[in-house]
């Protein structure tokens, strides 16, 4: 049995879920996203719940599909009633950031301004060094955001560099200066 699987999805208060043709459309407050459906696995919506089930316990492909179409619906279930949020720190002497509605500009310590286009469906904001991504597709939140990052990513001396402002930089020692004269 599938420990995530088995368990039933629960649908807040205005989202909707419903099957069309091989693909499962949940609708809610922030927008709407569908994805097309495994046939390995069998999706059931009921009133409030959508239930993952598959018909063989047996066979490992429809168990490893049956915790993972589980996972992506409820993704799909938070991020149209809640959406999703990534904040990056911008840290460096001259590093600096700015935002249109298409692209984001980063000025990272390179002999040149990097720009790079938003996604759709992604919302960029600036705000001083902080830079949140936002959206309703936990994939593509996380990916933009892992993007931005490798443009500029955090080094150990100094700790500058584009991080995540939950991740914790490991510093290290620089080199130690010997003693004048020994």
């Amino acid at each position: 049995m599938s420990k995530i699987g088995k368990r039933p999805i629960e649908l807040p208060e205005g989202v909707t879920a419903k099957l069309e043709a091989g693909k499962i459309l949940v609708t809610g407050p922030k927008g709407k996203m569908e994805l097309a459906t495994n046939p390995l696995v069998k999706i059931k919506v009921e009133e409030k719940n959508v239930v993952v089930s598959i018909d063989d316990l047996s066979n490992t492909k429809k168990k490893a599909m049956w915790g993972t179409m589980r996972s992506l619906i409820n993704g799909m279930v938070e991020g149209v009633s809640k959406g999703f949020e990534k904040k990056l720190e911008v840290i460096g002497v001259g590093y600096r950031v700015t935002t249109d509605k298409k692209k984001i500009n980063l000025h990272l310590g390179y002999s040149h301004p990097i720009d790079l286009e938003i996604p759709e469906g992604l919302e960029v904001t600036a705000v001083k060094n902080v830079i949140t991504v936002s959206g309703i597709n936990k994939q593509s939140v996380g990916q933009f955001a892992s993007i931005i990052r490798s443009k500029r990513k955090p080094e150990p001396y100094k700790g500058k560099g584009v991080k995540y402002s939950n991740e914790v930089i490991r510093r290290k020692a620089g080199k130690v200066m010997k003693a004048a004269g020994a």
